[in-house]
């Protein structure tokens, strides 16, 4: 993530910060490609693995703050969702405030770890559990955006 991990105050909220701005920029500047998107995050989601487990090897502390590359995992679950299923559709103002809500919903799960976050974050002292818990947090701000399109639905 070019040297944001090395930002000594908050440097996983820089991480998420960067990473939507940079898949902004990917999606809605540059126009790249849904499919395109997908085969570079399963590269960067595979290479993760190797590049946590090689840096945490010889370290007492399994997820050092300034691994970052977990939350560009996890903060791209609910922006490549988005884009998905906004297809061809390029509404850059509107993807700005939904981007907004990702960000800060992703935050929140990221910090207070609600369960299943919590359980990778706590039962696994390796790799895994660095991505785990973040791309369950990913996974929670879709939940919690699909939960609050059905309330909508109801009510309006």
């Amino acid at each position: 993530m070019l040297g944001i991990g090395k930002i000594k105050f908050m440097p996983g909220t820089f991480g998420s910060l960067a990473t939507t701005i940079i898949l902004y920029y990917l999606f809605h500047i540059l126009n790249l490609s849904i499919n395109l998107f997908l085969i570079f995050l399963i590269i960067i989601f595979i290479y993760s693995f190797y590049a946590i487990s090689s840096h945490i090897k010889n370290s007492t502390n399994k997820d050092p703050d300034e691994i970052v590359i977990d939350e560009f995992l996890g903060q791209s679950i609910p922006i490549f969702l988005y884009e998905i299923f906004h297809g061809t559709k390029k509404d850059g103002g509107e993807a700005i405030v939904y981007y907004c809500i990702f960000f800060i919903l992703f935050r929140y799960f990221d910090i207070m770890k609600p369960f299943p976050v919590s359980f990778f974050d706590k039962n696994f002292k390796n790799s895994f559990g660095v991505i785990m818990d973040d791309i369950c947090a990913g996974f929670y701000v879709v939940l919690t955006l699909v939960c609050f399109m059905i309330i909508k639905s109801y009510i309006l």
